[in-house]
């Protein structure tokens, strides 16, 4: 590549701009909607403390290795493999086809949220049966038309803010959404916190009961981890591409997973305490976003206003996912293919869109349609993806850096070249070398199910 094509790369306006859009990438429904459930299904404080010791270990590992490597190629994944060692280009691919195919029901789960919003503006709030709620969320992403309609909207949206460009559109978006969702999450945080028991649910999310720590726990805190941080899809590669070669990536990526948790444990602190002081099960899985937290709106002063709140911040997270997404699958085509990038946010977000379509199919007209070990469609495209694919990526690419590559070139990457001091470097490349890709390969064996399958084969 000649300097001239790496001067005309796209690039950030300005770190903050960077640190929201690369943290907007990484806050999405796994922090609003899964980790409150994940900490109720395990043991609350117990959870949320293997979650933050992890978080170093795992997350700031990778995170930092995926912006190296994105900054020192200036190019997506693919390109940035091929550019260091051209047998390993197939390793960007396959964060590439994971993006894709996450897009592809993500953006099903988008249109329920934004179907969502619209019940709270009619005032549809007002059912506090969890059972007549679950009745209606279930008649809904059943039907066969109606979560099309939401599912093309969400992906509109997710266009139109990608086909603006890295600065002009991404970038301006998430400096808008990001604070935003902040904002709300806290006044929805002080209203739950407000409401009668509500002491309890911070009591189970924030005081650790060491007797719930066990091997399936720290398995859960592990998985959240890696999946949380949108790590292993390329998302972070691509966002580092846009980095000039004078930004701190020390301090990045430090600074991202932190805000990323920190509105994962605002959620939990948003959603378990109103779920305690209505009397609901902390532990009530994926239904805690579309049944449960209906119901405790409804029961709520001003329910009404603070579910239509809630549900906009959760849209506003799952978008700046969503961008981040789409924005690996342009940059390739862009990078690889020398498509412009209206052309290519239009022609992939219309095949996402289809590909959507089996995924919500799956759960009514097609729901006795079964791939991956007896699950729909939806699961069945979800579980390729955030159990095979994105461990997979995260794995090889800690391999690639820190047995192919070598610890030698990153250092310097990391550093500016020397300019910069950190001290945890040693760390960082054991990390990297030994622990992270042992890590991950627990998850992978664990998710997949290998490891139950060795077990049974050798009974």
């Amino acid at each position: 590549m000649s300097l001239n094509e790496k001067n005309t790369r796209e690039q950030w306006g300005s770190k903050i701009g960077f640190v929201l859009a690369a943290a907007g990438s990484a806050v999405g429904l796994g922090n609003i909607w899964k980790f409150p459930f994940m900490a109720g299904q395990n043991g609350g404080g117990a959870f949320v403390l293997l979650y933050f010791a992890i978080l170093f270990v795992v997350g700031f590992t990778l995170m930092m290795a995926e912006l190296v490597v994105g900054r020192h190629t200036q190019l997506s994944p693919v390109g940035a493999y091929k550019k260091l060692r051209k047998k390993w280009a197939w390793v960007g691919g396959l964060g590439v086809l994971a993006g894709f195919l996450i897009l592809s029901f993500y953006s099903v789960v988008g249109g329920w949220v934004i179907r969502y919003i619209v019940k709270a503006v009619t005032g549809s709030f007002n059912i506090t049966d969890p059972e007549v709620l679950g009745g209606l969320f279930v008649n809904f992403i059943t039907n066969p038309t109606q979560p099309l309609i939401y599912h093309a909207i969400f992906m509109i949206l997710t266009l139109g803010i990608v086909i603006g460009g890295v600065s002009g559109g991404i970038e301006k978006y998430s400096k808008i959404l990001m604070p935003s969702l902040f904002v709300m999450m806290i006044l929805i945080m002080f209203r739950s916190l407000t409401l009668p028991n509500a002491i309890e649910g911070v009591k189970f999310m924030l005081v650790p009961d060491f007797s719930k720590i066990n091997g399936s726990v720290f398995l859960s805190a592990l998985g959240q981890v890696f999946f949380s941080l949108s790590l292993g899809m390329g998302a972070m590669i691509t966002y580092g591409s846009y980095l000039g070669k004078d930004e701190n990536i020390i301090d990045s990526s430090v600074q991202i997973p932190l805000l990323d948790t920190a509105i994962a444990l605002i959620a939990g602190l948003a959603v378990l305490p109103a779920v305690f002081s209505f009397g609901f099960d902390p532990a009530g899985g994926p239904g805690l976003l579309f049944i449960t937290l209906p119901a405790v709106f409804a029961q709520m002063p001003l329910g009404s206003i603070f579910g239509l709140l809630f549900f906009v911040l959760v849209l506003f997270a799952a978008l700046t996912s969503s961008i981040s997404l789409l924005e690996v699958c342009v940059s390739y085509t862009v990078d690889e293919w020398k498509w412009n990038r209206k052309t290519a946010s239009i022609g992939l977000g219309l095949i996402i869109f289809i590909m959507g379509i089996p995924s919500s199919l799956g759960l009514g007209t097609w729901s006795h349609i079964k791939l991956i070990k007896g699950l729909d469609i939806f699961d069945s495209v979800d579980f390729v993806a955030s159990n095979v694919l994105l461990p997979l990526g995260g794995m090889l690419l800690c391999i690639f850096i820190g047995w192919v590559w070598g610890l030698d070139n990153a250092y310097k990457e990391v550093t500016n070249d020397g300019k910069l001091k950190f001290p945890l470097m040693r760390v960082w490349g054991f990390l990297i070398k030994y622990v992270a890709p042992v890590a991950i390969f627990i998850v992978f064996i664990q998710g997949t199910g290998i490891y139950q399958w060795v077990v049974n084969l050798f009974k």
